[in-house]
């Protein structure tokens, strides 16, 4: 994979979350009854930094958990074996709550489909919103997200790497040639 361009710099991102935050809080009319999730692997820190945000701007500490959809995905049978999994973590109760589910790009729909399967393997939320810090378009499932950091039309041949410093060492949003 090449890189092809810097997408978003550690300060534009943060700064996109930030406006995520604030649209969070807008949407549901505060934080009362939000949870965030995010799809591991780089949906935890997307969902950790909007929880930091949130505390900042609210003064209010969101309940923030993470999810490993490993088993609910729909192409197990072309992995192979089957892959290991990850923790889940959700330590409170979903139901009747606002659930926030956080990833870090949104393609197919396909790894959102599953999440929303294992998310309500934990009860039934008020609603099922969804936070991307990057929308590349290609969806194959009628899902679309209430909160996009960026909009990102791209070719089949390029692909969206979104790092962050508690996965990757770095922050950054880029576009690679495959």
């Amino acid at each position: 994979m090449k890189t092809k361009i810097v997408l978003l710099d550690d300060v534009t991102l943060g700064r996109t979350l930030v406006r995520m935050s604030h649209e969070i809080i807008e949407k549901n009319k505060g934080t009362d009854g939000i949870v965030l999730v995010g799809i591991r692997t780089r949906g935890v820190p997307m969902a950790k930094l909007l929880r930091e945000n949130i505390r900042r701007i609210e003064g209010v500490d969101v309940e923030t958990g993470s999810l490993d959809i490993t088993h609910y995905r729909d192409d197990l049978s072309e992995i192979g074996r089957l892959p290991a999994a990850s923790d889940t973590s959700i330590d409170f109760d979903i139901r009747d709550k606002n659930v926030i589910l956080c990833d870090d790009v949104l393609f197919t729909g396909r790894t959102v489909r599953a999440a929303i399967e294992a998310l309500l393997h934990f009860g039934r939320p008020r609603t099922i919103q969804l936070a991307v810090l990057v929308d590349r378009g290609h969806r194959e499932l009628p899902i679309r997200a209430d909160y996009v950091g960026k909009n990102i039309p791209t070719s089949l041949h390029e692909s969206i790497a979104v790092k962050f410093a508690e996965t990757d060492g770095e922050t950054c949003v880029l576009i690679c040639e495959e």
